[in-house]
This record gives C-alpha cells, sequence and structure tokens, in this order.
C-alpha cells in the first residue's frame, strides 16, 4: 500500500485505525508515512531483520518473530532504538542476525516452533495446519540459535 493510501485510510477512519504493520522491509517508507500520518500514527516493523533500524527512522517499535525465542535481547534492541542509540542497537543485533534470517527458512511459525521446542519451551510437535520445520532446515536454526548465545 502507497504512504499516500495509508494516509488516506487514516484521514477517513483514523478514530478507529491507530496504526500499521508495515512489513515490506522497505525502510525509505517510514519518513513519508510519518510525515502524512502524523506522530499519533503507530507504526510497528513486521520484519526482525529491519525492525531495529526502522524504529531509529521513527517507528513505534517490531512486531518480531525473534522475540520468541530471545525475549530479553529484542527488548534491549528496542529499548536502544528508542532512544535514538544506534551504537547500542547494532552491539545488541549483531549476534542475531543469523536468527533473524534462519527464522523465516520456512513460513513463520514453522521455524520459531521448532526452535521453542529445540529450547525446551514448548513440546515436540506442531497443531495442523501447520507442518513440522523440514529436516534439511534444523541444522541451520540450530547453528543461528546457538550463534547468538540462545541454546
Amino acid at each position: 500500500m502507497l504512504p499516500s493510501t495509508v494516509s488516506l485510510i487514516k484521514e477517513n477512519v483514523g478514530s478507529i485505525i491507530i496504526g500499521i504493520k508495515e512489513a515490506t522491509g522497505d525502510l525509505t517508507r517510514v519518513e513519508p508515512i510519518k510525515n502524512m500520518c502524523g506522530d499519533d500514527f503507530m507504526m510497528w516493523s513486521g520484519d526482525d531483520s529491519t525492525g531495529s533500524e526502522f524504529v531509529l527512522l521513527g517507528g513505534d517499535g517490531v512486531i518480531s518473530v525473534t522475540a520468541n525465542v530471545a525475549p530479553l535481547k529484542m527488548n534491549l534492541i528496542m529499548e536502544a532504538a528508542l532512544a535514538k542509540d544506534r551504537k547500542k542497537v547494532e552491539e545488541e543485533n549483531e549476534g542475531l542476525k543469523g536468527v533473524h534470517e534462519e527464522l523465516f527458512c520456512q513460513a513463520n511459525p514453522i521455524p520459531v516452533k521448532w526452535a521453542l521446542w529445540k529450547m525446551g519451551r514448548v513440546e515436540e510437535g506442531i497443531r495442523g495446519p501447520l507442518t513440522v520445520l523440514e529436516e534439511e532446515y534444523w541444522g541451520r536454526v540450530e547453528k543461528a540459535l546457538e550463534e547468538a548465545g540462545i541454546l
């Protein structure tokens, strides 16, 4: 949806729509949407790999998959981003880059459910219509979790 369309929707039904989950990964959209819709219109990233930069550019937060396996780390990253502390964001985010990527190796939420099982947080198995993480991805997800210090 174009930023101008977001603005038009906000103008016409702003009393019932308080914000948008912007999951395109296109960081050039943050500024025009904020400028057209105002600071009272909330914007959340739906993309973990660009979420911290999204917030540094004026977004309000991230609807995060990674936070399911690294909640404290994602909280620290978002607090730093909201405080516009780019250095801390980069330091905290460095170890999670592989996690951000590998948790999307298959359709969400399949990889994160597998990761939570591997961490001992949930029982093995997955409820339909989802399928289990394909075995070819197990090593990739496990390696990313290990490199991030999660496993």
